[in-house]
């Protein structure tokens, strides 16, 4: 059915049906590609793909150009998964690890910013731990990979700390505190996680859980000597805590919170 859609697609100028062997229809496909002539590119290599033998030398370039046409569609699903097919079939082929890293960014341009449900934003950091598993010792392109992955957990950090903060206005702290922890646990070095900690020691504050304040501002002064927000925030609070008759509640001890999204999935305010 695809395929027939594709077809259908072809401008009056391009029949797939006058290329009578493999070789000149990716020669055709490529010129169309090179023409900026999506619709018949994705007809011709979506032909190849599936017509051509498994150990045919052009599949692998089918592949990918089948996927970049993709791409160029803003068809980035189709596009991730052409390009997965080609990893998957190819993996020692030179285009493997270029075609591991686009079908990353193609997943990643599904998840069009940190609101939204970040199902397509884990499948591209699963994406790209598969590439960097696969090929990261060995591909120049690993450092941008890894780069790629950072960028992306700044906006898993984001979306969690958004979700903290609709608990903390609504003075749900325990809620509010699970998921600033979250943020410092699993993204410390994200820009997030200063913001992530001056909000938990203010909840700290007020359900008067001194002794987790004055470790987090002790933690905040350490490590943003100048920081006017922190110096502001941890006025008062002691790196060492008062010793008080009753025992202050620990992270292991925290009251179980509400019934809440799980982390990575915040709510709207």
């Amino acid at each position: 059915m695809a395929l027939a859609v594709s077809a259908t697609a072809c401008h009056q100028g391009f029949q797939l049906k006058r290329y009578t062997t493999n070789e000149d229809l990716f020669k055709a496909g490529l010129r169309e590609y090179q023409r900026k002539k999506w619709d018949n590119a994705v007809a011709a290599f979506e032909k190849l793909t599936i017509e051509l033998p498994a150990r045919d030398s052009l599949l692998s370039r089918s592949f990918w150009y089948l996927a970049s046409a993709h791409g160029h569609r803003d068809e980035y699903l189709l596009a991730a998964q052409s390009f997965s097919r080609l990893v998957e079939s190819f993996p020692d082929d030179t285009l493997a690890d270029d075609a591991a890293l686009e079908a990353a960014r193609s997943y990643k341009r599904l998840w069009r910013k940190p609101s939204l449900d970040p199902s397509y934003g884990e499948t591209a950091l699963a994406t790209y731990q598969t590439m960097l598993g696969l090929y990261g010792d060995t591909s120049p392109l690993a450092a941008q990979a890894r780069k790629e992955v950072a960028e992306l957990e700044t906006w898993f950090a984001i979306k969690n700390y958004d979700a903290g903060m609709y608990y903390f206005r609504r003075r749900a702290y325990d809620s509010a505190i699970q998921y600033f922890r979250y943020v410092l646990d699993h993204w410390p070095d994200s820009p997030k996680a200063r913001d992530a900690s001056l909000r938990l020691v203010e909840a700290f504050k007020q359900i008067h859980y001194r002794e987790d304040a004055s470790e987090m501002c002790a933690s905040l002064r350490r490590k943003f000597t100048s920081d006017i927000d922190v110096r502001r925030i941890c006025l008062g609070v002691p790196d060492t805590p008062i010793p008080t008759a009753s025992t202050t509640p620990t992270p292991s001890t925290l009251p179980t919170p509400p019934p809440r999204p799980n982390p990575q999935s915040a709510p709207r305010s």
